[in-house]
């Protein structure tokens, strides 16, 4: 079972226009709606990729409604805390040129009863799970050691997806792999990393702290996965660009999946990439297909490096 948590669903609107205009009335040629935010994505793409699939979270009112409706509809176990304010909504604006901008709400503040009954619950199923997908940023109110109050104790594989202090402090419980992009890395390691080596040497840095694997991605470039031991390359293959929303959401999904099946990290790796390439190309976030992701996963090209 793949289980995925996190505190930061959305409902997500995503409007289309020939060119969006700042400062003047856009009228989009076409709008839609669907649940999404980083643990959603996550829980739907492990789903469609053929894994049974259990996923905690937050929702409230009338999106949180929608939301709810949406994920039984895909057959996905759901434990909703239940919550006064009403989930985010977060929309995508995308141009023909290709351009995408993204208006993003932040989490609201929530009541200290939800994130013990959280973590009541993440412990229960996280217990269970073949891998845990740990994704997506706190409530603004919640302490930043969060996550790892939250994974301390609990023995499975779990997959980290979240950024900064609250990664570090995560670090000690030796995740099996997080996934920060380039730019979260940097964050994370409070300083920029302007080559291919610096990105490495900072991966290892995270090893060093207790990440069993780190992995990095940046944009369309090549992702880097490193251990103490190992340094890997993976060259994504190339594909239409849609909407490249959910993307590291698929690519996490997509490892998680691989790892429950038993395939090294280099195949789990592989998958996920090719779940993120389907992604790209769709309209939906993580509305991926199975056999379409299999058969990118196959055209990835992985280099071990030098260490």
């Amino acid at each position: 079972m793949i289980f995925a948590a996190g505190l930061s669903p959305a409902w997500q609107q995503i409007l289309q226009f020939e060119t969006l205009q700042q400062g003047e009335v856009n009228r989009a040629e076409t709008a839609n709606w669907c649940a999404s935010g980083k643990v959603l994505n996550v829980g739907i793409a492990a789903k469609l990729l053929g894994e049974r699939t259990c996923l905690l979270s937050t929702i409230g009112g009338m999106s949180g409604e929608a939301i709810a409706a949406e994920i039984e509809a895909y057959g996905i176990q759901a434990e909703w805390i239940r919550v006064e304010q009403p989930t985010r909504v977060c929309t995508t604006i995308l141009e023909e040129s290709g351009a995408t901008t993204e208006l993003v709400e932040n989490t609201s503040s929530v009541e200290q009863s939800v994130l013990d009954d959280f973590l009541e619950r993440f412990q229960i199923y996280a217990s269970v799970a073949d891998v845990t997908v740990l994704t997506g940023s706190l409530p603004e109110n919640a302490p930043v050691d969060s996550y790892a109050r939250f994974i301390r104790n609990v023995p499975t594989k779990f997959i980290l997806d979240i950024r900064g202090e609250g990664l570090t402090c995560c670090l000690p419980f030796n995740p099996y792999l997080i996934k920060p992009n380039r730019e979260e890395l940097e964050l994370t390691v409070g300083e920029k990393l302007p080559d291919e080596a610096a990105v490495i040497n900072a991966m290892h840095t995270l090893n060093k702290m207790g990440a069993q694997w780190v992995l990095v991605t940046d944009g369309p470039e090549s992702v880097l996965l490193t251990s103490l031991e190992e340094n890997w390359r993976f060259q994504p293959p190339r594909a239409e660009v849609v909407n490249p929303i959910g993307c590291g959401d698929c690519l996490a999904a997509g490892i998680a999946v691989g790892l429950s099946r038993g395939q090294t990290i280099v195949d789990a790796v592989k998958l996920g990439i090719g779940a993120a390439t389907v992604n790209l190309g769709d309209l939906f976030p993580a509305r991926v297909d199975v056999d379409s992701s299999a058969n990118f996963a196959e055209q990835v090209l992985a280099k071990e490096l030098p260490t």
